[in-house]
């Protein structure tokens, strides 16, 4: 399979740099798949998982937030946040997870306490299934 170059880059630094031959992302649209050869596009990112093929392998990541682009066959990733299925903290997440419920069902929580616990909520249950496939 062709691949094409393919940067992540975070707020917290440079977190992959070199070739794959594939990547999925969640956009806020929905998943967008991109293969060498990929039309000019930039998309803005959802919450989801990331899938990068690299020299014939699956990489699994959680990634939130930010912006896609793919010009003239390089591929940018910008993501809010990225983390490696075999690098999230699963105990940190059960612990976000159950903060979040708790406010969720807290009946003195307002409704902007409900809609950042719920997207909290959302996140840790990605990191926990990306997780997962390691």
């Amino acid at each position: 399979m062709n691949g094409f170059p393919l940067k992540i880059v975070t707020p917290d630094g440079l977190q992959f740099d070199g070739i794959a031959e594939e990547i999925v992302v969640r956009t806020t649209t929905g998943d967008l798949g991109i293969l060498a050869g990929h039309i000019n596009c930039i998309a803005p990112l959802g919450m989801g998982q990331a899938t990068v093929v690299i020299d014939g392998q699956k990489k699994y990541a959680a990634c939130i937030g930010g912006m896609i682009s793919s010009v003239n066959g390089s591929v940018t990733l910008l993501p809010t946040t990225f983390e490696w299925a075999d690098k999230i903290d699963v105990e940190r997440a059960d612990a976000s997870q159950m903060r979040a419920k708790a406010v969720i069902a807290d009946k003195n929580s307002t409704s902007t306490e409900i809609r950042m616990a719920e997207a909290r909520l959302k996140r840790a249950l990605i990191r926990k299934n990306v997780a997962n496939l390691k």
